[in-house]
C-alpha cells in the first residue's frame, strides 16, 4: 500500500484507509449509502478523490470496510453464560448497533462479508452454540434464524410509517377503513389500540424468545425436524 504524501493529510492527521472508512461510516449514517460517493468522501476529508485510491479499491472496498466496522461494535456472545443469554444479549447489541447505522442491514444481508470482524462474529456465534450442545447443522440453523429475525424486525423500525406515539391517534384516523362487518378481527384490534388496550408496538423480544424457546428443544438433536 502507498504512503500517504504530504498532500493526503487532513489538516494533522494523514490519510489512511481507517480515516477514509471512519469519515465514510459518518456520512452514510447521515445522509444513507447511496449518497457516499468517492467525490463527496474526498471532499469531507479535504483531499482531491484520486487520493482515496492509494488506500482503497474502490466505493465497494470502502463499503465492505464499513460493515467490518459495524460488524465490529456488536457483541459476541459470551461463553461465561448460559447459550440462550449469550444469544439474547448477541442480538440485541445487534439490533441496536443496526439502530445506530440505519444503511448497515441492507448491507449486512446483501453483501459477501468475509473480514475478519465478521468472521469473528460468525466463529463466536457457532462456538456458543456448538459447545451448548447443538449440532453445527443445527448451530448453522439457530444463528442463521436469529439473524433473520434481527434484520427483518430491524428494517421494519427503521421504515415503519408511524412513531409509537402516533399508534393511538393513527388508529383513530383509520378506523373508518376497517368496516366491522367485512374485517371484524382487525376492526376489533384498532379499537383495542384507539382506546389504550392495546399499544400496538411490535415487540423484539417477544419473536426472540419465541426463537430460543423453540431452539432450546431441538438441542441435542440433529436435525431441525426431529422430535425433541
Amino acid at each position: 500500500m502507498a504512503k500517504s504524501s504530504p498532500s493526503e493529510s487532513t489538516g494533522t492527521m494523514p490519510l489512511s484507509r481507517d480515516r477514509i472508512l471512519q469519515v465514510a461510516l459518518q456520512q452514510a449514517d447521515a445522509e444513507g449509502l447511496a449518497a457516499l460517493s468517492m467525490r463527496k468522501l474526498a471532499q469531507a476529508l479535504g483531499v482531491k478523490a484520486m487520493s482515496l485510491y492509494n488506500h482503497v479499491a474502490n466505493k465497494d472496498d470502502i463499503i465492505d470496510g464499513m460493515v467490518e466496522l459495524v460488524v465490529a461494535e456488536m457483541a459476541l456472545p459470551s461463553l461465561t453464560v448460559d447459550w440462550q443469554t449469550a444469544m439474547r444479549q448477541r442480538a440485541t447489541s445487534a439490533h441496536a448497533v443496526l439502530l445506530r447505522h440505519p444503511w448497515a442491514t441492507m448491507a449486512l444481508m446483501s453483501r459477501v462479508n468475509v473480514g475478519p470482524a465478521m468472521l469473528r462474529y460468525i466463529d463466536a456465534t457457532l462456538g456458543c452454540l456448538v459447545e451448548a450442545g447443538f449440532s453445527y447443522p443445527l448451530a448453522d440453523y439457530a444463528w442463521n434464524a436469529i439473524d433473520s429475525h434481527t434484520y427483518g424486525f430491524t428494517l421494519q423500525a427503521l421504515n415503519f410509517p408511524f412513531e409509537a406515539d402516533e399508534y393511538a391517534q393513527t388508529a383513530q384516523d383509520y378506523v373508518a377503513m376497517i368496516p366491522p362487518e367485512r374485517y371484524p378481527y382487525m376492526h376489533r384490534l384498532t379499537q383495542q389500540v384507539m382506546t389504550g388496550q392495546h399499544n400496538g408496538l411490535h415487540d423484539f423480544e417477544f419473536g426472540l424468545n419465541l426463537l430460543l424457546d423453540g431452539l432450546e428443544k431441538l438441542r441435542g438433536t440433529n436435525s431441525p425436524n426431529s422430535e425433541p
